[in-house]
């Protein structure tokens, strides 16, 4: 399950954030974009993000997902459309399959909402790495 890989990924990137931030007490929320492409199961994410949090920072934050619809736009005649699940790759109005995604392929950390003395954080968003 690459959930769970993703979620400590994304532990490990708010409690270095928090860290940075030095005067962090606690995390409250992180906010996660994620592609209906990105090969993500919501509730294994949300499963896995409560035990990765687990002893951290980041015990007890609420993990709030923004879904993100597959879309495509074909290469020749310049139409685009929602690809739904399973995608559909081929073009609706000409039948090409020469076609650019154009979303649903994200996966990365929005805001961060945490306790200390100043504003929230919100970090670059950058792609979630699964590499540790």
């Amino acid at each position: 399950m690459h959930e769970m890989s993703i979620a400590l990924a994304v532990v490990d990137q708010v409690q270095e954030a928090a860290t940075r931030a030095q005067d962090v007490t606690a995390v409250r929320s992180v906010r996660l974009q994620v592609g209906a492409l990105a090969g993500v199961v919501p509730d294994a994410l949300a499963f896995s993000f409560e035990l990765a949090c687990a002893g951290t920072l980041l015990e007890g934050a609420e993990l709030i997902t923004e879904a993100v619809p597959g879309r495509a736009r074909c290469t020749p005649c310049a139409h685009e459309w929602a690809v739904g699940m399973p995608p559909r790759l081929t073009c609706p109005a000409c039948g090409g399959t020469r076609t650019d995604l154009l979303a649903g392929r994200e996966l990365q950390i929005l805001d961060v909402h945490w306790e200390d003395s100043g504003p929230a954080h919100t970090p670059t968003r950058e792609p979630i790495s699964e590499e540790r």
